[in-house]
């Protein structure tokens, strides 16, 4: 009888320990999937730029230049945008 009860002890054992390592790795599996899953998901579109604002059509040329400057001094214009603006209003 300690013969049998030895061996169903043991094949306990030997069961508790396949089902707790089968759990670990099922679980970092799972992770694996889910990161794999993350990084295959298209990152959201940053939005668009909005279009520079034209500066007013009935005021000065000199007044739509301080418009101009004030557009890019706050960041809304590039330089190249700003300069372009600049031809445009004195060419």
């Amino acid at each position: 009888m300690p013969g049998l009860l030895r061996g169903v002890a043991r094949t306990a054992v030997v069961a508790g320990t396949a089902t707790a390592v089968s759990g670990r790795v099922a679980r970092r599996q799972g992770q694996r999937w889910a990161q794999q899953e993350e990084q295959q998901q298209p990152q959201p579109a940053a939005p668009a730029p909005a279009a520079a604002p034209a500066p007013a059509a009935g005021g000065s040329t000199i007044d739509q230049l301080k418009e101009l400057g004030e557009l890019k001094e706050q960041g809304i214009l590039t330089e190249e945008e700003f300069a372009a603006q600049k031809a445009k209003l004195l060419g």
